[in-house]
């Protein structure tokens, strides 16, 4: 195979300096306003309850350091994250089989790893590691005729790896994006359109199988509860109905223009379950109406558009892969989170990204925005395939 000369950009004769000014500044303070966004609707989210108070200034302070991890993630030259897709994608699942013998059990999951003082969920990262590790593969092995379907079964493996591993921790939101990141990373690759309906057939036809003998018993529910809604039937609104219907009652009081920064009732009288982390979006639709809530969403659609502007001018495929899959993820939160709040999808643990209190969704956020920073950067190294 012909390698091409590569005029890698030399980081050693560039300032640090002048890297922190050539990074994607617009896309930065647009991911700064949405944190401080977040903070703000925090604040009305917990103001009535003494043991959430803390909650927003931590928001901020995790803000800080995750800002922090993505500015190192977008400092380091994107050929040395191509170097380390392997090993950091390798670690991360040797993590997640930790986890099923050393995790600490929360919530009813077995998700989260204790290192030291710190407590990790290693099915973050390796939403990271698997966009980079799909990258490489694909860097090295696409080429004009990748199209079939033999060259995307290995990208496949990668995938359903750490997709079992985490499905039994049990994480089903985690889970569904993988698939989903990790599927359109596969699409991009130029999978056919016979194959990808034949995938859709075989995915519809297996939803009673998975449902009866795959889900567990709280998921069943939260399925039958959610095809209740849908069809309209009655739904006990006291029991797995509740969270849902509260939801929806707090955005369509919110009107047009809301009734006012922390003078929401569903919100303020703690009426919604979790509505600090995954269901924030209904503090923001009853205090500012449809009409702010759709500029945050716009917002939203800002940064991500920027985000794929950005893999779309790279010069190599590792980069355009890995930034369209690190868009792809945050996407993933932002459009399953909407949909479930708005009842179009069963109730997930997804949070909305740097609105949702979490420090583990913050910080796998920040890393996916780092690394398109890292791409920007890097932007003109074409990286040979045996680079």
């Amino acid at each position: 195979m012909v390698t091409i000369r590569s005029n890698t950009l030399d980081f050693s004769r560039r300032s640090l300096l002048t890297q922190v000014q050539s990074l994607p500044w617009a896309l930065l303070l647009m991911i700064c306003a949405m944190a401080m966004i977040g903070v703000a609707i925090l604040h009305s989210a917990t103001f009535t309850n003494p043991e959430e108070a803390g909650l927003p200034i931590r928001h901020a302070a995790r803000f800080a350091i995750a800002f922090g991890v993505l500015l190192v993630t977008a400092l380091v030259p994107i050929r040395w994250w191509f170097w380390a897709a392997w090993p950091s994608f390798l670690a991360t699942i040797t993590l997640l089989v930790a986890v099923e013998f050393f995790g600490s059990t929360a919530g009813g999951a077995q998700r989260w790893l204790q290192i030291g003082p710190v407590r990790v969920q290693p099915s973050e990262f390796v939403k990271v590691t698997l966009t980079l590790a799909l990258a490489a593969y694909y860097h090295k092995r696409w080429n004009d005729y990748s199209g079939g379907f033999l060259i995307h079964l290995p990208a496949v493996a990668l995938i359903l790896l750490p997709a079992a591993l985490i499905f039994r921790q049990p994480d089903f939101g985690t889970t569904l994006a993988l698939f989903a990141s990790g599927g359109i990373l596969i699409f991009l690759a130029g999978l056919w359109w016979r194959v990808i309906m034949a995938i859709g057939v075989a995915a519809i036809a297996s939803i009673p199988a998975i449902y009866f003998f795959v889900l567990q018993d709280y998921q069943r529910e939260r399925v039958d509860t959610y095809l209740a809604q849908l069809t309209g039937q009655s739904v006990n609104v006291m029991d797995d109905g509740y969270q849902i219907e509260q939801a929806k009652i707090a955005i369509g009081s919110g009107g047009m223009t809301g009734k006012g920064y922390m003078e929401g009732t569903q919100s303020q009288l703690d009426y919604i379950p979790e509505q600090h982390t995954d269901f924030i979006l209904t503090v923001l639709a009853e205090e500012f109406g449809f009409l702010v809530t759709s500029g945050v969403l716009i917002l939203w659609m800002l940064i991500l558009g920027l985000g794929l502007a950005i893999a779309l001018r790279a010069a190599s495929l590792f980069a355009r892969f890995a930034a369209a899959g690190a868009v792809a993820t945050v996407a993933f939160y932002i459009l399953f989170n909407v949909a479930m709040v708005l009842g179009l999808v069963p109730v997930v643990g997804v949070p909305l990204p740097l609105l949702s209190y979490g420090g583990n969704v913050m910080i796998t956020t920040a890393a996916c925005f780092g690394l398109v920073g890292a791409v920007h950067l890097g932007r003109k190294d074409p990286l040979s395939s045996s680079a």
